[in-house]
């Protein structure tokens, strides 16, 4: 065995946790994203997904793959530079730019790589890069390969937030990036006093719609668009992975920009293009987002009743405001130990903890599709409030 194979064989958290019957990741669906899935031959009810208008398996979506694939083939062979450009990329950027009210839009082949592609090429070593201390994991690996400057506030903070401005030199690039929703306490950004002090101090500002997307606003182009801040906003990256069914990201911002994206950004230079399945599933999912209004509506309708049902039941939510509900547990053990439980009782939920959060703030990821019915809502909660119970995590 190699000295790389014995150092990294010294991590086993995840034997342990097998050995404790507790595992509880990468585990095999058996069917497609729907509110029920299959797990070893078993109906399990699906309050993991981030399928948020439930759009995963809908026949116009799988349609549009299969043309797309008729007509394209399986793959680009190359990156969107060179050879792998579609006349679907192109159609599908124009649309996306005009949903979120921008000049101009770039698809990358997934939301990981927009953001980490992104978020080093905007800024050079004098300029400054502010961030979100909760920001996703894509951000930060993005910040991490930025010659910029780096500061970091509080989750939400605005007065930590005006403490890193006025630490820029007044003439430099200051770039503010924020999630729209955040991903695991499922809050919103204070996308308005992000503006107001952005203008205070000559700041640009960057927005990860990626949760946020067909869930806000009017037309669902996003917080940007909730809050009417589209073109104060100089960057806005969102994610076909969560509402739009399929996989691959996007950053849209005015035509400078992207230009300069097009031609400098490496996770798009050097990676092949998104496949001509995915790009048909985005432009039908886009008209479906516009053709059929009530699945942001049957989203909200749901949200509202787990969010009473779990308040009712004596959760712990936090400040969440959106379709993701974060059950706080507040320990890793017990975390593991519930989604155990509930998985044998047919509910399929995510457990977050150390190091994605400290301990003290593990929970349990609950989200809500579109498509789920009340009667779905109301047994989860019945089985997750009974075992949460017995953990004693609730009285």
């Amino acid at each position: 065995m190699s000295l790389l194979s014995n150092v990294l064989g010294q991590y086993d958290a995840p034997q342990q946790a097998k050995a404790n019957g507790l595992y509880p990741y990468f585990r095999a669906i058996e069917s497609d994203q729907d509110t029920v899935v299959q797990i070893d031959g078993k109906p399990v009810l699906m309050f993991g997904s981030n399928s948020y208008l439930g759009l995963t398996n809908h026949p116009r979506l799988k349609e549009a793959s299969i043309k797309a694939i008729e007509k394209y083939g399986t793959g680009c062979a190359g990156s969107r530079f060179l050879n792998g450009t579609l006349d679907i990329h192109i159609e599908l950027e124009e649309r996306l730019a005009k949903l979120v009210h921008k000049e101009s839009a770039l698809v990358y082949a997934t939301g990981f790589m927009a953001n980490s592609g992104v978020v080093p090429c905007v800024t050079g070593r004098e300029d400054y890069l502010i961030f979100d201390e909760y920001d996703h994991a894509s951000i930060i690996e993005g910040k991490r390969v930025s010659y910029s400057k780096l500061l970091k506030y509080r989750h939400n903070d605005m007065d930590s937030l005006e403490k890193m401005l006025k630490k820029c030199e007044p003439d430099k690039l200051k770039l503010i990036v924020t999630d729209g929703v955040f991903s695991m306490e499922g809050d919103v950004a204070k996308l308005p006093a992000i503006i107001e002090l952005s203008k205070k101090y000559n700041a640009s500002v960057y927005v990860d719609e990626a949760h946020s997307l067909g869930v806000f606003g009017k037309t669902g182009a996003g917080i940007c668009e909730h809050f009417g801040v589209s073109d104060d906003v100089d960057l806005i990256m969102g994610t076909f992975s969560k509402s739009l069914g399929t996989i691959g990201g996007f950053i849209a911002a005015d035509e400078s920009i992207i230009n300069y994206l097009k031609h400098n950004s490496r996770t798009l230079i050097f990676s092949a293009s998104i496949t001509p399945a995915s790009t048909g599933c985005v432009l039908a999912a886009l008209d479906v987002m516009a053709e059929e209004p009530w699945r942001k509506d049957a989203l909200w309708a749901n949200t509202e009743r787990a969010k009473a049902g779990f308040l009712k039941a004596g959760f712990e939510i936090g400040p969440t405001e959106t379709p993701i509900i974060p059950l706080f547990v507040r320990d890793n053990a017990n975390t593991f130990k519930l989604t155990r439980m509930l998985m044998d009782d047919g509910v399929f939920v995510n457990p977050v903890v150390s190091p994605a959060v400290p301990s003290e703030d593990s929970l349990i990821r609950y989200s809500l599709m579109a498509t789920h019915t009340f009667d779905q809502i109301d047994e989860s909660i019945v089985k997750i409030s009974r075992d949460a119970r017995k953990l004693g995590i609730i009285k």
